[in-house]
């Protein structure tokens, strides 16, 4: 017998040594390859912590750095009770603004609410933020920094009018409300603070001391004259689903020529019976074979009365019309 035989261990410890060392091969490579995988996952984007964006006063979540709020041009959308935007094309209801005087951390303060039937008199009021005092930054939304309407609580009077801003964040317009009655002014703006933007639409009750003599709501239509215009829209709002409206505006029968106003060819406000929920809505950028489009989603069932702003020849009209929506 050859000496390597005498001295080769028995089988068992053979099999044994044999186990082992592929037992340590196997760790190796499950060590290797843990060691790789770890090395994958440290790319930057792993092994920082996810950024927490502020909120934006809404409870929604705001970017680091807010861009631009001149949207004029973009495509076309809603402004929303709490200040979001609602893109035209999609489904879901607008929810309607003005109806409070306090949100997101603002405050509407007319200086006074009481005015004389027919005689023209200012109106003054500030937005008031943290410790009550007066915003004066506010960004430029459509061509002005801030857009207030006025209507009688019947639906029956409607101006959409911009009141000019004094350092001290004091808002002046001379206004004039003709017959006595309950008004509601409804600011529409976005102010800034903090380095962030804040849009924001509020109310306000004004009275006109008299007799007071409500108006019934005219007839669901779809045609309307205003001065020298016809105008026409297409289309019927729903709750819950975005529907294209198209205005149409003609004179002797030859279509007008429709100039931008406020950054667009058209303004449409739509004022809600009972509450005056308010919702503005602004057209695509280009007109659909010469026709103003907005998209809309009512806010829910009732009576709206809807006020279309257009230019032509440099002066501003407005044509109305009352929508009943199931």
């Amino acid at each position: 017998m050859s000496e390597d035989v005498l001295n080769r261990p028995p089988a068992r410890e053979q099999s044994a040594a044999f186990k082992l060392a592929v037992f340590g091969a196997v760790l190796i490579v499950v060590l290797f390859a843990g060691y790789g995988i770890g090395r994958l996952n440290e790319s930057p984007a792993a092994s920082s912590a996810p950024a927490q964006p502020a909120a934006d006063g809404h409870g929604h979540n705001a970017p680091a750095a807010a861009p631009s709020h001149d949207d004029s041009g973009q495509a076309p959308h809603v402004h929303n009770a709490d200040g979001s935007v609602t893109p035209g094309g999609g489904s879901g209801s607008a929810d309607v603004g003005g109806l409070s005087l306090t949100s997101a951390g603002l405050t509407l303060a007319p200086k006074s609410s009481t005015f004389a039937a027919g005689r023209t008199q200012d109106f003054s009021f500030a937005i008031r933020g943290a410790g009550n005092a007066a915003i004066t930054t506010f960004a430029v939304v459509h061509d002005k920094p801030l857009h207030l309407i006025v209507i009688r609580r019947d639906l029956s009077v409607f101006q959409h009018v911009h009141p000019t801003m004094a350092p001290d964040g004091t808002w002046s317009i001379p206004l004039t409300l003709a017959r006595p009655g309950s008004y509601r002014a409804v600011a529409d703006f976005t102010a800034i603070v903090g380095g962030r933007q804040v849009p924001v639409t509020l109310g306000a009750d004004l009275t006109v001391p008299g007799d007071y003599r409500p108006v019934a709501l005219p007839a669901p239509v779809q045609q309307a004259v205003t001065g020298e215009f016809q105008v026409a829209y297409e289309g019927q709002p729903r709750v819950g689903v975005t529907q294209p409206l198209f205005m149409t505006v003609t004179s002797a029968g030859r279509p007008a020529t429709l100039e931008p106003y406020l950054g667009a060819f058209g303004h449409l406000v739509v004022m809600r019976e009972g509450d005056l929920g308010y919702v503005h809505v602004h057209p695509e950028a280009t007109l659909a074979d010469g026709k103003v489009k907005f998209w809309l989603a009512a806010p829910g069932p009732g009576r709206y009365r809807m006020f279309f702003d257009f230019q032509v020849g440099g002066k501003v009209h407005t044509a109305s019309w009352t929508a009943s929506v199931g």
